[in-house]
């Protein structure tokens, strides 16, 4: 696992966050939610491609 996925990671939630507060502290609350919900499926997305990839090392390793 490269430490480059923690980062994007941290970035995205850093940026979800701030668009977030922006958003509540205008009275958007509707917006602010779908923009949380945005980042949640955009960082499941990235463990998804690397928790596939782990799989696919594991059967490789036990040649299934």
């Amino acid at each position: 696992m490269d430490v480059e996925l923690i980062f994007k990671i941290a970035a995205v939630g850093i940026i979800v966050a701030v668009l977030s507060q922006l958003l509540i502290r205008s009275g958007r609350e509707e917006q602010a939610m779908l923009t949380t919900l945005a980042g949640l499926i955009v960082v499941l997305t990235m463990i998804i491609t690397q928790i596939s990839s782990l799989f696919e090392t594991i059967k490789r390793m036990f040649n299934f």
